[in-house]
Parts: C-alpha cells; sequence; structure tokens
C-alpha cells in the first residue's frame, strides 16, 4: 500500500473517507494497492489520478512503513501536484493543513506514524 503526502505552498492534502463504514468520517493521506508489476511510484501516480484526478511527481519517501491490518504494509512519499486542483472521487471532502493544522482531523491509524516527519518537513516550507 502506498500514501501520497502531496506538498503544496507548505501545506499537505488530506481527504475524507467515505467506506468502509469502520474508516468513514476519518482522514488519510490518498493512495492505494500496488498492482502487480507495477513500481510504488506508478502506483501512486495512479492511484492519485484516479481517486482525485490530480496528476503528480513523486519527490521522495518518508521513513518507516505501517502495518494496515495482517497482510498490508503502507508506505508514504512526498509528492508536488503538477497541475489542477484535486476533485475527490472516492472520499467526500479533502483538505490542505499546515503544519500546525494536522492534528485537527482524525487521521486513520496507518498514516498517523508519518505525520511527524510530514510536520518537520512542510513547517521548512512554510518559512
Amino acid at each position: 500500500m502506498v500514501g501520497a503526502a502531496i506538498v503544496r505552498d507548505g501545506r499537505v492534502l488530506a481527504a475524507r473517507r467515505t467506506a468502509p463504514a469502520a474508516a468513514a468520517g476519518r482522514w488519510e493521506l490518498p493512495g492505494g494497492k500496488v498492482e502487480p508489476g507495477e513500481t510504488d511510484d506508478a502506483s501512486l501516480v495512479r492511484e492519485v489520478r484516479e481517486e482525485l484526478g490530480l496528476r503528480i511527481t513523486v519527490e521522495r519517501w518518508l521513513e518507516g512503513e505501517a502495518p494496515i491490518g495482517e497482510t498490508h504494509l503502507l508506505r508514504v512519499a512526498v509528492a508536488t501536484a503538477d497541475d489542477g486542483e484535486p476533485v475527490p472521487t472516492e472520499h467526500d471532502a479533502v483538505r490542505w493543513l499546515g503544519a500546525d493544522e494536522l492534528g485537527e482531523v482524525d487521521w486513520l491509524e496507518p498514516d498517523r506514524p508519518f505525520l511527524a516527519e510530514l510536520s518537520a518537513l512542510i513547517s521548512t516550507l512554510e518559512r
């Protein structure tokens, strides 16, 4: 599983889930499953285009991985949006969050381990 920390103007894009029921109303970094034969980078570009209609460029991967259930691991990449605004198709809302706003939304557990590194990164971009 891969997630995108899409950064623009010192803010990161968060998306609110609608399904499954246990995740509905909670926030995540957009992304999804890596298909067989697909690189992590290519998967992330595809998933973000499908979920948000955005073309992104993967810049670098954050440290570590986080478990999702018993069978999956989440990796998160920092990415930039090449053009346009996000138009969610699988989420009911999106928000651009600054470093001081990351705690304002209820993140899904797998995304939480990446927030400290992400906060530090976007804090340097806000200056």
